[in-house]
């Protein structure tokens, strides 16, 4: 006799979209009366400490196209090193800054912007410290599972060559991909390619 199974089965995987845009940031899709700002949208205030950056990231498809209907999460350490989060247990940290941002990409250029702060050192694992970096979340329209990689600081050389997760990278000439250039006003570019040549270095998390 077959014997029943007290227990849920698995739901079908579905694709992100095209419907990320209203579900996560309906203000800028220019739907009014859900969130009075859309949530991650403001990281900082007039209060919060450290050297303030703006960061513009653009993901680009394997031809260099923008693509026009992602979304952008960040994370991040404050000026100090610490994270705006219950689990961290080394030290308050600056109550004014949050830590954590979303956008989308803009219709018409495929780029979005994050107005930060620069990240102080965080300790890896094994207590070694890593170099200042903002952790990359990237979900669009036929990407099934969320895309996780970082963006590092080209000013750090030295930092960047001790960092423990950049050492574990085995294709030494893929490490730029996690480099952001550096403009002239002391904004940050950083480009995110899913595939081609210049594929991102993504990490399995």
């Amino acid at each position: 006799m077959a014997q029943s199974l007290d227990r849920l089965r698995e739901s079908a995987s579905q694709t992100a979209g095209p419907y990320v845009h209203i579900g996560l940031t309906p203000n800028f899709c220019g739907i009014g009366g859900v969130y009075e700002n859309d949530l991650g949208a403001g990281m900082v205030n007039d209060k919060t400490k450290g050297e303030r950056i703006s960061v513009r990231m653009r993901v680009l498809d394997g031809t260099g196209t923008p693509l026009k209907d992602a979304l952008v999460e960040i994370w991040q350490a404050d000026t100090d090193g610490l994270y705006n989060s219950p689990s961290e247990m080394r030290g308050a940290a600056d109550p004014n800054f949050v830590g954590w941002g979303r956008k989308a990409t803009d219709m018409d250029t495929g780029e979005c912007m994050f107005e930060t702060v620069k990240p102080g050192w965080v300790p890896f694992k094994d207590g070694r410290l890593m170099a200042p970096h903002i952790t990359v979340w990237i979900v669009a329209r036929g990407i099934n599972i969320g895309l996780h990689t970082r963006m590092y600081f080209p000013e750090e050389e030295k930092a960047n060559a001790e960092d423990p997760v950049l050492a574990r990278i085995e294709h030494r000439v893929r490490v730029p991909t996690l480099i952001a250039e550096r403009q002239g006003d002391g904004s940050y570019i950083f480009d995110i390619h899913l595939q081609g040549e210049k594929e991102t270095v993504f990490f399995d998390i």
